[in-house]
């Protein structure tokens, strides 16, 4: 264990799992207190004792950043045991949202995943603000993706959430500067996790040969740039958005 972020409290949404779980152990492992949310209550559960078994400092708690009341509860939850150092949005609807051209698209998915990755990523951010500003240099670490960059196709809904994740980084960071918060995005390629097991073999393909830094992306290949942002080496960094993708797209 290290102390890059020793005394920070770290909250994290859809961190039951994937890519949040991994951001939660390796912001643990570096000294940090981490509130897992989640809306797999159960799966949930589990990831909190695993990283406890570890020695590490983990609470949980369910969270649909869907349901406005729900995150209101949650932060006021949170808040009720002190400030809040960072925040990691990462709760995003991405499973079976691909594979439809625009014209396949049906208006409840379409709504389903801006009221999930867009909507929710806005109110758990305004939710968790009275609590950040009681930090000095809190850090607001938005998870985009590099799809939003190259334009995959068939999977429109899931590329303009995640634009639009960028853009509401770039304008977050211009309100939020004065209070001294800063908000990055980062934009991860496609990474070996569970929830990326649906994707066609092909699009892995596409993906391996066509990074710079040729082969598979694993978690611990983005964890490191999540450090960064959230820790003190990043207090002069805000609306940023670093493509974490080994060189398959630039920003």
């Amino acid at each position: 264990m290290h102390d890059l972020l020793a005394g920070k409290r770290i909250v994290i949404t859809g961190a039951a799992r994937g890519l949040g779980f991994d951001f939660a152990k390796a912001i643990a492992q570096q000294g940090a207190q981490v509130v897992l949310c989640d809306i797999l209550s159960d799966r949930l559960q589990q990831s909190v004792a695993q990283l406890r078994q570890e020695g590490l400092a983990a609470d949980g708690l369910t969270l649909d950043i869907a349901d406005p009341k729900a995150i209101e509860d949650v932060f006021q939850t949170i808040g009720q045991q002190g400030k809040i150092d960072g925040l990691i949005n990462n709760a995003a609807l991405a499973t079976g949202v691909g594979g439809k051209t625009l014209e396949e698209y049906d208006l409840e998915l379409w709504d389903r995943v801006m009221t999930v990755n867009v909507k929710g990523t806005w109110l758990v951010t305004k939710a968790a603000l009275p609590f950040l500003r009681q930090s000095n240099n809190a850090k607001i670490v938005n998870i985009a993706s590099d799809t939003a960059l190259w334009g995959a196709p068939k999977l429109m809904a899931y590329v303009a959430s995640k634009g639009a994740i960028i853009s509401m980084t770039r304008s977050m960071a211009r309100e939020l500067g004065e209070q001294r918060i800063c908000v990055n995005a980062i934009a991860p390629g496609l990474t070996k996790v569970e929830a990326t097991e649906y994707v066609p073999v092909e699009r892995h393909q596409l993906y391996e040969n066509g990074r710079a830094l040729q082969g598979e992306q694993k978690p611990e290949d983005v964890t490191g740039t999540v450090l960064y942002l959230l820790s003190p080496l990043a207090n002069f960094v805000t609306g940023q958005l670093i493509p974490v993708n080994g060189g398959f797209v630039f920003n």
